[in-house]
């Protein structure tokens, strides 16, 4: 079973700047905020998002991913498809939580990818740090959901603990959007081990 960690009451949150943001699939606007992590977490958002059934995804920072676009993960591909279906819907919103490697931070993250190199999973190298598997806090994306007086939305994610803890915190998640990507030869075993030992919603047929 995927280690998972409770929904914390709602968090402090502070939001800190707003300001349209274009991008290569349409103009959004973008929101930073700052929870009691310390950590300044961004939405960015596009349409009426009280209004309708706004596509969500809450997606955690990754460096190597969303910035170098690195082909270890599939984190790079997942941000921008989700862009990219809000942007084709005209309505929804995107969550980047500051939350680097599970919640386990850059320099943790890069040591684990050394272990996998020799042989580990990533369930496996995290418990060879001595760290959780996930040790994400939710609770900062319920949140901000809250502010953007979002309650009724269409959840694009293959994690079924982030579905669960939005319900559990009283949203009405009306679907689930798969969000998978084609695997490649850098990333299949660590989509495997993702939907094998972290319960995560993967076609094997994708």
């Amino acid at each position: 079973m995927p280690e998972t960690a409770a929904v914390r009451p709602m968090v402090p949150l502070r939001r800190l700047a707003t300001s349209r943001l274009p991008t290569p699939h349409g103009l959004f606007h973008m929101a930073v905020f700052a929870a009691d992590d310390d950590k300044e977490h961004v939405a960015l958002w596009m349409g009426a998002l009280e209004e309708g059934l706004p596509l969500v995804r809450i997606h955690s920072e990754c460096l190597t991913g969303d910035a170098f676009m690195s082909l270890r993960c599939d984190c790079g591909p997942q941000l921008q498809s989700a862009l990219a279906h809000i942007a084709a819907e005209g309505r929804g919103a995107v969550i980047y939580l500051r939350q680097e490697g599970r919640g386990i931070g850059l320099a943790n993250k890069i040591r684990a990818y050394a272990l996998q190199d020799s042989g580990a999973d990533t369930v496996e190298a995290n418990h060879q740090l001595g760290l959780p598997v996930d040790a994400r806090d939710f609770s900062i994306a319920v949140a901000m959901l809250e502010t953007l007086n979002v309650r009724r939305l269409r959840l694009m994610t293959n994690n079924p603990r982030k579905l669960d803890e939005l319900q559990r915190a009283g949203f009405e998640v009306v679907e689930r959007v798969p969000i998978q990507i084609v695997a490649n030869p850098y990333n299949a075993a660590y989509l495997e081990t993702k939907a094998r030992k972290m319960g995560h919603l993967l076609d094997p047929d994708a």
